[in-house]
């Protein structure tokens, strides 16, 4: 059942105002998308978001869910006679990209779950964009038709071929209008390419090739060739019992088309520069932080695993989780980053408890804004969390539908410890790890973010921004 399409969309619009970093950042939330009907306490596991994407302009925001749908929402104009609704999504496509599989050979359940989106830069009228489960990448085409051909010679209203023997004039064939239709369709399936699952795609600045990664291989791809890939990177030992550390997340150079990095579960970064060799086994910087011994422990290993890397919008800056912190690194210096931020400190002490109901392997993505001063990951508790890489300060936020009352103001969340208690403070005891913020996404221009918490996605904007509208 999780294969099939779910209900439409239910949107539930909720103007709340609040104003975090009042010269930089933002945020009022306009709207809460939801992939499951009201009536439902629970989500279907399906519906649950797996993925959030925004394209090159803002316009359209893409999600994947675990049930192999993809939901695309499209900004809507500013209106003349609602001057205020500039900045609303609404739900412009939803299509089911992949199915359920078993691989006999290995006796197998391949998922349907949308492990990533990426957009691609657009070149005419029409959308594109790559979807991947655990082992098969999908190119689609959206396209809007608002226009229909009638008057053909040949075939009748029904699309039937006439009888020749009617057929006693000629006539010219027109174009009628009719109501917008959003069409998306599949162009490309790009199958085999890996053996383990695939944890990451990311298309080239040069708008013809993009790679795909999994736990051991790195493969370049070219959008136009579905039968054939080049393997760039293979850390797959000859013997997998000396296997020590697995590719987490990879990306490309937003402007040097020859340079891409991947992460590592051992918390490095290898930068590759494809003009080197073929195979870019031998990386051309190394990004590792030093261990400070008196803070190893049976943990250190898991949490420095580095589960998402993101290159600024300038590619003079990475940005990388790991389970505790996010780090901004520069490309210039390897020996360790330039900024590293607590998430959640609070949870380090309780790491036995989190390994033992496997949230110790969450992974959790981060995300710049427009002009690389703000970054953003997620939390526990549908908590997300916000840095000012200028002021220093920070703040955390609660994605929640009981907190998104109309006009209430979205207060800053703080985790307690210990000691005294403020009145709105919630206990480290207290947080509900079910509870996560694993996807966001930052519109590239603007103060927006969308916020994946289970099947419900939040669209936050910067109140000043808002009320300039």
């Amino acid at each position: 059942m999780s294969g099939q399409l779910g209900p439409d969309p239910v949107l539930t619009p909720c103007p709340v105002g609040v104003s975090v970093f009042p010269q930089s950042c933002f945020s009022y939330l306009r709207r809460v998308l939801t992939a499951t009907p009201s009536r439902l306490a629970v989500p279907l596991p399906a519906d649950i978001i797996s993925t959030v994407e925004f394209n090159h302009t803002g316009e359209l925001l893409a999600t994947g869910d675990k049930g192999g749908r993809v939901v695309i929402f499209q900004r809507e104009p500013e209106s003349k006679n609602a001057p205020h609704s500039q900045g609303e999504y609404d739900v412009y496509s939803t299509f089911q990209s992949h199915e359920p599989e078993f691989d006999y050979l290995k006796s197998l359940e391949i998922e349907e779950k949308i492990n990533k989106i990426k957009w691609l830069p657009q070149q005419n009228a029409a959308h594109s964009l790559l979807s991947t489960n655990d082992k098969t990448i999908k190119l689609w085409k959206i396209t809007e038709r608002d226009k229909r051909p009638e008057g053909y010679n040949l075939k009748d209203e029904e699309g039937k071929l006439k009888d020749l023997s009617t057929v006693t004039s000629l006539q010219v064939p027109v174009l009628k209008p009719m109501d917008l239709m959003v069409e998306v369709s599949p162009r490309r399936i790009f199958a085999n390419g890996h053996t383990y699952h695939i944890n990451s795609i990311s298309v080239n600045s040069d708008c013809e090739t993009y790679m795909s990664a999994d736990d051991l291989r790195i493969n370049l791809w070219h959008l136009a060739i579905t039968d054939r890939s080049f393997n760039i990177v293979d850390i797959k030992p000859a013997n997998m019992e000396d296997l020590t550390e697995v590719i987490t997340a990879s990306e490309f150079h937003p402007h040097h088309c020859n340079l891409f990095v991947y992460s590592s579960s051992k918390g490095s970064l290898r930068l590759c520069d494809m003009r080197a060799a073929a195979l870019c086994d031998k990386h051309s910087k190394l990004f590792e932080e030093p261990e400070d011994p008196s803070n190893r422990s049976f943990f250190s290993e898991i949490i420095s695993s580095v589960s998402d890397v993101k290159f600024s919008h300038s590619g003079r800056y990475m940005l990388t989780r790991d389970y505790l912190t996010v780090k901004v690194w520069d490309l210039n210096m390897e020996a360790r980053p330039i900024e590293t931020y607590q998430v959640h400190d609070y949870l380090r002490s309780k790491l036995c408890s989190l390994y033992e109901n496997d949230c110790i392997f969450d992974k959790f993505e981060c995300a710049w804004n427009g002009s690389d001063s703000v970054i953003m990951t997620g939390a526990y508790n549908n908590f997300f969390r916000m840095f000012d890489r200028n002021t220093k300060r920070d703040v955390t936020l609660e994605a929640s539908r009981e907190s998104s009352k109309p006009r209430a103001v979205l207060k800053p969340r703080r985790v307690c410890v210990g000691g005294k208690r403020r009145r709105d403070d919630i206990s480290v005891d207290s947080l509900d790890f079910t509870k996560k913020i694993l996807h966001t996404a930052w519109h590239p221009a603007e103060n927006i973010i969308a916020i994946a918490a289970t099947n419900n996605l939040y669209i936050f904007q910067d109140k000043v921004n808002s009320d300039m509208h």
